[in-house]
């Protein structure tokens, strides 16, 4: 993780701690410690800031609960949680893939909040049950409160907020579209940045300054919506077709029978690239690979007497991928197994060859044909 320290494990989840958190760690002791010493002046000097260190380690204490409550949902539902990271606008449990029903959506994007707003109750009814000094009422008390901010702030209807994953959960119940879903809620998320934005800079027209931290929220929102909205867009484009539609549009495949000079004239001559092409048997299987580079050290006038069965070399191929598999979930293995390219069979019989260059082909072919 760029910018991040790994501090540990939490159950088993590893946990991140992102460099922009100090910034926000020293500001929040200063200030909490500050208030405290105007509040009570017989703290002294030291002890002020001591609870104010305190109080904003509880703070980050608060928010790590709220994405464990996350994580804890998204495992009950068989979601691997990747990491759980603070940094400067507070957490973020990474899930290594999105829950398979609006429902499970639900719960997992409710859960954070439900902590924080427990957490609320719990230390309001503690600072006003227990008997202690009233410095530590008052910080019981600004916990509490921060809290009930934490739940209030993510609950904003828009992502990447959790009440935009909320949103996002019923607009995917209504419509049967998960992405659709992430597109709306994306976009309600980048409408609240807009607003955080034009609030940020409101006062400087009333001949107040410029609140910069608003402006800074508004930055986060906007950026991360569109970055979600963007690829939910794109996901769901993905999601409308085959791995058979992604073909590459030449022919990789090469029977095992054919010579070497005719695999030549018909495969090689006059191409723009060279490039690996796949050997399959009478009944269609796969059972090689040949490119040409294979054939230099065979001398041209042997070409015509040698078949490409027995030049190919074994297949490296450890993936191939159906031919009605859905494009989205060929992208994801590509991606996962870091593949530039994967056979594509039907009924174990091999097709053709899937390439990113084809998916982005296909993709440029549909936006030209539905440029809205």
């Amino acid at each position: 993780m760029n910018g991040s320290i790994r501090v540990g494990n939490l159950f088993g989840i590893p946990f991140y701690i992102n460099v922009s958190w100090f910034i926000v760690l020293a500001l929040m002791t200063l200030s909490y410690g500050g208030s405290l010493a105007a509040q009570f002046p017989q703290l002294g000097l030291g002890l002020p800031f001591l609870l104010g260190l305190i109080a904003a380690l509880l703070l980050f204490a608060s928010v790590l609960a709220h994405e464990l409550g996350h994580s804890f949902v998204a495992i009950k539902q068989g979601i691997n949680v990747k990491s759980i990271s603070l940094f400067l606008f507070g957490g973020l449990a990474s899930l290594d893939q999105e829950a398979k029903t609006p429902a499970g959506a639900f719960w997992i994007a409710i859960a954070g909040p439900l902590v924080s707003l427990f957490l609320f109750v719990g230390l309001t009814l503690m600072g006003s049950s227990l008997t202690i000094a009233a410095p530590l009422t008052a910080l019981i008390n600004l916990l509490a409160y921060v809290n009930l901010a934490l739940a209030v702030f993510n609950l904003i209807p828009g992502l990447p907020l959790d009440g935009g994953n909320i949103l996002k959960a019923l607009i995917w119940k209504i419509t049967g579209n998960q992405f659709k879903g992430i597109v709306f809620a994306s976009r309600v998320g980048q409408g609240f940045g807009w607003l955080a934005i034009l609030l940020g800079f409101l006062p400087l027209f009333a001949g107040g300054s410029i609140n910069f931290w608003t402006i800074l929220i508004g930055w986060f929102l906007l950026s991360n919506a569109g970055i979600l909205a963007k690829d939910a867009t794109l996901r769901n484009q993905l999601s409308q077709f085959t791995a058979e539609d992604a073909l590459v549009d030449e022919n990789p495949i090469v029977p095992q029978t054919l010579s070497l000079r005719t695999f030549v004239n018909d495969y090689i001559i006059g191409k723009t690239a060279t490039r690996q092409f796949l050997v399959t048997n009478e009944a269609g299987e796969l059972v090689g690979q040949i490119s040409g580079d294979d054939l230099k050290t065979i001398p041209t006038s042997q070409w015509p007497l040698i078949q490409v069965q027995e030049v190919m070399q074994p297949v490296e191929f450890s993936t191939t991928v159906d031919a009605q598999q859905p494009l989205l979930d060929v992208v994801t293995v590509l991606e996962q197994q870091q593949l530039n390219e994967l056979p594509v069979v039907r009924n174990g019989v091999l097709v053709g060859f899937i390439e990113k260059a084809s998916i982005r082909r296909l993709l440029e072919q549909r936006l030209q044909a539905n440029p809205a």
